[in-house]
């Protein structure tokens, strides 16, 4: 046999002069991306178990019940052990029946419990004999712009896939389908796609810091998560009423700039506010003496700019509870009081 080519004994050579893993540089890119995987994966294995396939279904528009129906899938994760989870209101909102798969293929009923359009979250429970597998909560309050967010749930029907990124930004405003704002709303660059919908987003150490809810159509890396402090205060307000309590006035408006010659007029710092354009009958707008082309200024002491600054405040520690709402009519700045009653869904 002839000898061994040239090239055969240069790889040789190469191989037993390459470092072991001891003498790996820890600043090195490998030792970097493995600290990264290991963080990722340790993360990953503390909430897998938990994270939920959700499938609906729904009556047909126009179909009596039980003779038509169709379907939608999301995603959801225990936060008990006792088989309460947390997913999308969208996904389960007028569902005729839920069924919850878990990540060993086990399949239960769901009951919703509570489910709140406004914020887009829902809260389901499945029945066990055993314990169940559960998320920890962490706290949205202390998270950091740059930090590592994973996002775990069911795209496209495909169970149990995991996206990374990071906080690309905090305290962002997003619009519910039922057209109230969302806020302190985390924003990620960890994919989602639909069907991604209710699954958690966690922070390196396995906690939950928010719910996976929304992209933006034809972006790039802009995804959407409810935080997850909103989400606790939702999970109470179900778990005490079976619903979220807010305040209602019965007026709808929009925002209207202020001139800098009505805001010095009136020493205003706002440069807008709410103009009235309708008062639903017999409300406590109009039992209050607000009329249409008034201008909400401010409730109580809260400045109210804008819309969604009025819904904000009218929450669920004003119901029944007599309010003073400053309104600019003409040349005139008055000071009315109303008394909100509860809103009903």
């Amino acid at each position: 046999m002839g000898s061994r080519p040239r090239f055969v004994d240069d790889l040789s050579r190469a191989a037993s002069d390459a470092p072991g893993p001891e003498t790996l540089n820890p600043f090195s890119d490998d030792a970097l991306l493995d600290a990264y995987s290991r963080t990722v994966i340790g993360a990953l294995e503390r909430v897998q178990q938990a994270v939920a396939f959700i499938a609906v279904e729904r009556r047909l528009p126009g179909e009596p019940s039980g003779r038509g129906s169709r379907g939608g899938t999301g995603s959801g994760f225990l936060f008990t052990p006792d088989g309460y989870l947390l997913t999308n209101s969208h996904v389960v909102h007028g569902a005729t029946h839920i069924t919850v798969t878990l990540a060993d293929g086990a399949k239960f009923d769901a009951d919703l419990v509570g489910d709140d359009p406004g914020s887009d979250l829902a809260v389901l429970r499945i029945g066990s004999p055993e314990p169940l597998p559960h998320v920890e909560l962490g706290e949205s309050s202390k998270l950091r712009v740059g930090q590592i967010a994973i996002a775990v749930g069911n795209p496209l029907g495909l169970a149990q896939t995991v996206t990374t990124g990071v906080v690309s930004a905090l305290g962002r405003s997003l619009r519910s389908n039922s057209g109230r704002m969302i806020y302190d709303v985390i924003q990620t660059d960890a994919a989602l796609n639909p069907g991604n919908s209710g699954g958690p987003l966690i922070n390196s150490a396995g906690q939950v810091i928010g719910v996976n809810t929304a992209i933006i159509p034809g972006a790039q890396a802009i995804c959407f998560a409810t935080a997850i402090d909103t989400a606790k205060w939702v999970i109470m307000q179900i778990f005490a009423h079976g619903r979220v309590r807010r305040a209602y006035i019965g007026v709808a408006g929009t925002t209207r700039p202020l001139s800098r010659r009505v805001q010095r007029y009136f020493g205003l710092s706002s440069e807008s506010g709410v103009h009235v354009m309708e008062i639903v009958k017999g409300s406590p707008a109009a039992l209050g003496g607000l009329r249409t082309d008034d201008t909400i200024i401010a409730i109580d002491t809260q400045a109210v700019q804008d819309v969604d600054s009025l819904q904000r405040t009218l929450d669920a520690s004003r119901i029944d509870r007599p309010v003073n709402v400053t309104v600019l009519r003409g040349a005139q700045r008055l000071e009315l009081t109303l008394t909100p009653v509860e809103q009903v869904s």
